[in-house]
């Protein structure tokens, strides 16, 4: 599914305020915004449905193989994004391509978008991308750890593993594709969570923006300092690995990064945050010292304490140099004998 041009027919100035919007053939009320991020902007939106739309199962609903992505009350996430140039566009572009070569539970489709061209009166931008995706309320990770922790709750050992394997599931479905593809961005914020009665939560990965073939082989100064010139700009400083910050002139890159981002979200389900944050707060501190040198702190956990295993599995992850650190399907296996030994 590529990126194309649409007759959009958007009322811009109510995107911000309510108001109907069109992707492509299809009608959207907007219900309120979830949230906002540089250009971009995330609002719930209900699909507007004719009388013969409705009664022949019309509208977005028809353009889906897959019933699950169907929404059973019209409601779906829609981002919004302004763009200023052509280098945001390309972006935009690469995002939706990305997307479209992933299908897995576990990984956030990509339902619908569309990107139109505005007139200069509308801002300082000259285009706008609506893309369409499931909507999940319960927020993401980063959300949850955050109301957790003011409550001073912390998830089960049973719901992190379970957690953790379901993230794990969809870096494989992406490591495994030909070429292999690094999300590049593995953090909390980036995993929306939806609460399940009797369940273990449900995790899924979001946001391609940062999403590129995993495989770069570096053989200069300027190439190495070209990809952390990238990293800086498209991999969450807490959570990325030691080769992007501090790339040798030789070297082989590859989905591995991933592994270690993994390994910091696997801390963070546990404590909140990830395992590095804290040289942040510290007087001469550094985050990408303690990155570098892998230099973790265990914060104080739940009476009685997350077992031992958990912390030698996060460990085994972070390990400082790519080539000895463990690939997804080695985490996979690790994951599922931790599930069978620690679940109820």
């Amino acid at each position: 599914m590529g990126c194309s041009f649409s007759g959009l027919n958007a009322l811009y100035d109510a995107v911000n305020g309510g108001g109907d919007v069109w992707i492509n053939e299809n009608r959207f009320r907007i219900v309120r915004q979830l949230g906002e991020g540089g250009f971009a902007y995330v609002f719930l939106v209900k699909e507007v449905l004719s009388d013969s739309a409705a009664a022949s199962r019309g509208g977005i609903a028809k353009k889906f193989k897959d019933s699950s992505h169907i929404s059973g009350d019209g409601t779906y996430a829609m981002k919004k994004v302004l763009i200023q140039n052509n280098e945001q566009l390309e972006l935009v572009r690469e995002e939706i391509l990305v997307s479209s070569l992933f299908s897995h539970p576990n990984l956030l489709p990509l339902l619908d978008h569309a990107i139109i061209s505005v007139k200069p009166t509308q801002g300082s931008w000259t285009h706008e991308a609506y893309l369409l995706f499931p909507v999940h309320l319960d927020g993401t990770l980063l959300d949850n750890a955050g109301a957790m922790k003011a409550k001073k709750e912390f998830f089960s050992t049973s719901d992190v593993l379970h957690i953790f394997q379901q993230l794990c599931a969809g870096l494989k479905h992406m490591h495994n594709l030909d070429p292999p593809y690094a999300h590049n961005d593995v953090k909390p914020g980036n995993v929306l969570i939806t609460h399940r009665k009797g369940q273990p939560p449900l995790a899924i990965v979001m946001d391609f923006g940062s999403t590129r073939p995993s495989r770069k082989q570096i053989r200069s100064r300027s190439e190495a300092l070209q990809l952390q010139e990238w990293a800086s700009e498209h991999c969450s400083a807490p959570f990325r690995a030691p080769e992007l910050w501090d790339c040798p002139s030789q070297a082989d890159i590859d989905e591995r990064t991933d592994i270690w981002s993994l390994g910091c979200t696997l801390f963070a389900i546990m404590y909140g945050v990830s395992p590095f944050e804290y040289a942040l707060g510290e007087s001469g501190g550094s985050l990408q010292l303690a990155i570098v040198n892998a230099q973790i702190k265990w914060p104080a956990g739940p009476n009685p304490p997350y077992p031992e295993a958990l912390h030698k599995f996060v460990t085994w992850m972070l390990q400082p140099q790519p080539t000895v650190r463990p690939r997804i399907d080695d985490i996979i296996i690790h994951v599922d004998k931790l599930i069978s030994k620690f679940s109820n």
